[in-house]
């Protein structure tokens, strides 16, 4: 069965890093492309990047483009979001995401909190 399992998340001061984890099971990891997405208290859930199976090619909403970066690991079955410069609005908990197999699989997310 897919299952995804987020880490990497804290608290943070504004212009600190993180680096997000989602490591992936019960399917062919190197098989499908995988996003991040966000979602802060009472806000709609937004994906914040994208990567394709080969990681050659991925994809950034505006508010985190060079600042967020989207990376794979096919032999670890892992997907990274390393997170620079990080901002108060960049609060959230942060889900990864993978269409599989008819149905949209989600991880059950990283709390991530930049506050001074």
């Amino acid at each position: 069965q897919a299952h995804l399992a987020e880490s990497g998340g804290g608290s943070v001061q504004p212009g600190e890093s993180l680096k997000l984890s989602c490591v992936v099971s019960g399917f062919p990891f190197k098989k499908y492309g995988f996003s991040w997405y966000r979602q802060a208290p009472g806000k709609e859930r937004e994906q914040v990047a994208r990567i394709n199976i080969y990681g050659t090619i991925m994809d950034y909403a505006d508010p985190v483009k060079g600042r967020f970066t989207i990376s794979r690991d096919n032999a670890k079955d892992t997907v990274y979001l390393e997170m620079n410069n990080l901002k108060p609005e960049d609060t959230a908990m942060y889900y990864c995401y993978v269409y599989y197999n008819g149905e949209d699989r989600w991880g059950e997310g990283t709390q991530v909190t930049v506050s001074s």
